[in-house]
């Protein structure tokens, strides 16, 4: 053997040195996890470095690769790479299956294990590929608008989220707060305002809990989730007498407002041939519903009726204006009123006998539930905090005008009052003939918005799965805005109107359904036990006032409406 052959021989394989510059390029994350192995164990004990001054003279032996080299005992080429055990250790994986064993992978991309005494690593035993979820990615479509309407509209900030549940609230059912007060009485009429504003501002964020908790995304969802087929039509048949009271209201406003504008502005139509029937109540509600209303409810959707040409899309604007004038105008014009026209508060300064009626009326002032959702999935970022911040800036400020709206109007006309507060005041005062216009025109464009929601209840439970049709939306249209009609021409009482569809859709969507689904999808606790306190107060509102305003309607008893 030559002296070269000697000294390849003597000296380690070539794969040794390998795995000694392996060793030293060990991240120090792993030496930190093995702060003190045992040389015994260390991958550095199994190599035998060369010692120094071996070669003489400087001599290097050629480098051979390591896959040239045989290798003792059947030991791997790459010791940290892949390692295929016949009988490899079998481990409960991680996420509790038992599945089948599987390979072992070792390196810095993987944890170390404990090491053997036979100097290999234990390593971590997972079912391959078991129990893996893949992410959520966003795969690039083509962007179709029509199918994305709902991401891709656009958020609303605080404020004008804000002003649209304010807007909600605030509506028609204002001017009936100081009939509210004369049924109340003062004192127990303030404190019904305040705490059915506080029960309200806690079931509208309820609302929005309990689709967090249902995973629902609506109203009708949440019930029909909590209760099945017989929520669904709770849910539905609220919704729908809601809105429908709401049509008849605006269509009795419609017919208390224009025709005594038209008759202080024009005296002498009431003397013309034909023009008279501008001044006529029941003319000026038939000829402006179904000359104004009745073709902006014929939009397929409110999406294209709040289009920038459709007087819809000025509606809220509008609504909001009038009210604010008529505000203004209660609290200005009470001094003018004349002593004949100015009733007695004697009997009813304290309490007074229709105090659930007095409760049905508030609440239908105060009820958007229905736009809950909608107002906070049009949030920038919709948590339930800044929810909460909304709901309570918005009921505050309806707090403040409903209460400044009843203590004038109520102080001002005491027993007097009607339940449209702006009939008491006389038919030449220009301020309040404003206030009328501005609130009767605010009216024929809201009443198309209620037609909407009546119509989609209808369609969503009798065709929930069938496409748009033609007939059949015309159909129900004209059945909805004839029928309020009709019902308008009958009664020229709009607080009758309020109190009977106060006491039923109102109470069962303020203070029935919200707490009822909140016990359903919740544990026993202190905020379930006052839900139910919340609930039984409904039920027991809704019972005695739809009694007694039944009671009343038999009797031919209403409130001093004058219907000229």
């Amino acid at each position: 053997m030559s002296e070269s052959q000697k000294l390849l021989h003597e000296h380690p394989s070539d794969s040794d040195s390998e795995a000694e510059h392996e060793a030293e390029r060990e991240p120090k994350s792993q030496l930190l996890r093995h702060p003190s192995p045992s040389p015994s164990h260390s991958p550095r004990s199994s190599a035998s470095p060369a010692p120094a001054g071996r070669y003489p003279n400087g001599y290097h032996p050629k480098r051979h690769s390591s896959l040239a080299q045989a290798r003792p005992d059947g030991a791997p080429r790459t010791p940290n790479r892949v390692r295929f055990d016949e009988n490899p250790p079998v481990r409960r994986s991680m996420n509790g299956s038992g599945g089948g064993e599987w390979i072992e992978l070792e390196g810095e991309d993987y944890m170390d294990s404990p090491i053997t005494e036979e100097g290999r690593e234990h390593v971590q035993r997972l079912p391959l590929l078991t129990g893996i979820e893949a992410p959520s990615v966003t795969v690039a479509e083509a962007f179709d608008p029509e199918e994305h309407l709902e991401s891709a509209r656009p958020r609303s900030s605080m404020r004008s989220a804000f002003m649209n549940m304010a807007n909600s609230i605030i509506g028609a059912g204002i001017i009936g707060q100081p009939y509210a007060f004369r049924n109340a009485g003062l004192i127990t009429g303030t404190v019904l305002l305040i705490g059915l504003t506080v029960t309200v501002d806690w079931t509208i964020r309820l609302i929005v809990i309990n689709s967090k908790l249902s995973g629902a995304n609506s109203f009708q969802a949440t019930v029909e989730h909590c209760f099945g087929r017989s929520g669904l039509v709770a849910i539905s048949l609220a919704q729908w007498l809601f809105a429908f009271g709401g049509m008849v209201a605006f269509c009795i406003i419609v017919g208390d407002t224009i025709p005594r504008v038209l008759d202080a502005l024009f005296p002498s139509l009431a003397h013309m041939h034909f023009l008279w029937l501008l001044t006529n109540r029941k003319a000026i509600i038939i000829v402006l519903i179904l000359g104004v209303s009745y073709p902006l409810s014929l939009y397929r959707d409110i999406a294209k009726a709040n289009q920038l040409h459709s007087p819809l899309a000025k509606a809220s604007g509008l609504a909001l204006v009038s009210m604010i004038i008529i505000i203004v105008t209660i609290i200005t014009q009470s001094f003018r009123v004349p002593p004949e026209s100015r009733g007695q508060l004697r009997g009813s300064i304290v309490i007074h006998s229709g105090i659930f009626e007095a409760i049905g009326v508030i609440s239908f002032a105060f009820v958007c539930h229905h736009n809950s959702l909608l107002i906070y999935g049009s949030l920038r970022k919709p948590t339930i905090d800044r929810f909460a911040r909304v709901t309570h800036f918005s009921t505050s400020i309806s707090l403040v005008a409903c209460l400044v709206m009843a203590l004038s109007g109520y102080l001002t006309f005491g027993d007097k009052t009607m339940g449209n507060v702006l009939n008491n005041f006389p038919n030449d005062n220009i301020m309040v003939n404003i206030a009328r216009l501005c609130f009767g025109l605010n009216m024929l464009t809201t009443l198309p918005l209620e037609a909407f929601v009546c119509r989609e209840v209808m369609n969503n439970y009798w065709f929930p799965d069938e496409p748009y049709h033609p007939n059949r939306h015309i159909i129900f249209t004209t059945s909805l805005v004839v029928t309020a009609m009709s019902l308008s021409l009958l009664t020229c009482d709009i607080g009758i109107v309020f109190e009977l569809f106060g006491a039923t859709s109102a109470c069962a969507l303020a203070y029935i359904l919200p707490p009822l689904c909140y016990i359903k999808l919740t544990k026993r606790g202190p905020k379930t036990y006052l839900a139910i306190a919340v609930v039984a107060f409904g039920c027991g509102v809704m019972a005695i006032s739809l009694f007694k305003t039944m009671a009343k309607m038999t009797n031919g008893k209403e409130s001093q409406a004058k219907c000229g």
